[in-house]
């Protein structure tokens, strides 16, 4: 039975993207959000062709590119400054230049589109709990005391969902024992050297690396940051850390003076108000996406956790989007919708994989190595299969609709 109406837990990137994509597919659907507005959070993201070239189907491409920074390569250097490796994240031969673009642009322009579209969103609703499920349909409950039914639901909650927690009760997100303190200064701070290339890590190896990467369409602002190891604390512990401003800004510049000029120069002058703190988080591989019955499934941050070596995690939540959007329109008489689950999940959890393995190699490729080591590691990589696929014609292939 295909589902003729769907609930949306969550409003972030990932919950709105499918309303749009449902949407385009005539797939009715709500979504429910457990705040009381837009989320208007989080700095920037970067996005790949293979994200934008959904993102353009939907129709918000064209929307956020002019408040993005453009660009094609993420640069690697040495702590004595010497550029050591380039990684290619968009092109005009994939279609799109990567984009850098803060999330609270992205969320606005996407939750527009939704209202224009006249997609139900319904703010402050906390979902607490799956109630009942059959193999029609699916009810749940709200921490308001009320309850909802559709034919399917969809977890769009992030890494924290709680809707993962009636697929699994018992698991957790792990902790990484590391944690990310950024901050955001004006570029022209940096004095950055006639054709020294952005964005760009620095990589020292007494005290980590340093990410410089611009944003705003201009370039006119970068983000500056580290990660450190750290134990893990609450969310009040975690509220306590980032509200102590001056730690934040001493950790960001401890060491500084093992560090190229370019990174002095950043740290010199740091606004307290713009400075975050995030701890990582990944979930365990799952075995499955969705419920026995198939009225409940997760999908992006909530299925699956992608370390940020080739920066794919949220690009590969639009990925989850857009082709369970088309299992949705596809599956029909001629097969169960359960079973279509089950081989979405199969696919890109492939995909996933797949990338997994291109992160192992970006991780082996800034390791130190000899002058004379020449083991082919820093061959340039192909990348086709990631940025430039075809996803309508990907979902043909594995349904054969």
């Amino acid at each position: 039975m295909s589902p003729t109406n769907i609930a949306i837990i969550g409003a972030g990137l990932s919950g709105l993207t499918l309303a749009l994509a449902l949407h385009r597919n005539s797939i009715p659907c709500t979504v429910y959000e457990a705040r009381m507005a837009p989320l208007d959070i989080g700095g920037a993201i970067m996005l790949s062709p293979n994200a934008l070239r959904i993102l353009d189907t939907l129709g918000a491409y064209a929307r956020i590119r002019s408040q993005a920074y453009e660009f094609d390569h993420l640069f690697f250097r040495s702590a004595k400054n010497e550029l050591v490796d380039s990684y290619e994240f968009g092109s005009e031969r994939y279609g799109y230049h990567g984009l850098r673009v803060y999330r609270n642009v992205l969320i606005r322009e996407l939750s527009a589109m939704v209202t224009e579209r006249e997609i139900p969103i319904q703010y402050g609703k906390k979902f607490l709990h799956v109630v009942s499920e059959n193999e029609s349909s699916v009810t749940w409950a709200f921490d308001d005391g009320t309850t909802e039914m559709a034919s399917c639901l969809i977890g769009a909650d992030g890494i924290h969902s709680r809707v993962r927690k009636y697929l699994y009760p018992e698991m957790e997100p792990t902790f990484t024992n590391a944690m990310g303190v950024t901050a955001t200064v004006p570029t022209a701070q940096l004095r950055v050297p006639d054709g020294y290339e952005l964005p760009v890590t620095i990589m020292n190896p007494n005290h980590g690396a340093f990410v410089i990467a611009p944003q705003l369409s201009d370039g006119s602002e970068v983000l500056i940051g580290r990660q450190k190891r750290a134990p893990q604390l609450d969310r009040d512990g975690w509220d306590r850390l980032l509200s102590d401003k001056q730690w934040c800004i001493d950790f960001l510049r401890d060491g500084v003076n093992d560090f190229p000029e370019i990174v002095q120069h950043a740290v010199s002058d740091i606004d307290p108000h713009k400075i975050n703190l995030w701890p990582f988080y990944v979930v365990p591989k799952l075995d499955r996406w969705s419920s026995r019955l198939g009225r409940v499934a997760i999908l992006g941050d909530a299925a699956h956790a992608i370390p940020p070596s080739a920066g794919q995690g949220i690009n590969q939540a639009f990925e989850d989007v857009y082709t369970l959007s088309l299992i949705m329109a596809g599956a029909g008489t001629e097969m169960s919708f359960n079973i279509g689950l089950t081989i979405w999940q199969q696919r890109r959890q492939e995909r996933v994989d797949k990338i997994l393995q291109l992160n192992a190699q970006i991780d082996k490729r800034r390791m130190p190595r000899s002058a004379d080591m020449d083991d082919g590691s820093h061959a340039p990589f192909d990348l086709q299969w990631l940025y430039a696929p075809d996803f309508d014609a990907m979902v043909v292939e594995w349904f054969d609709f």
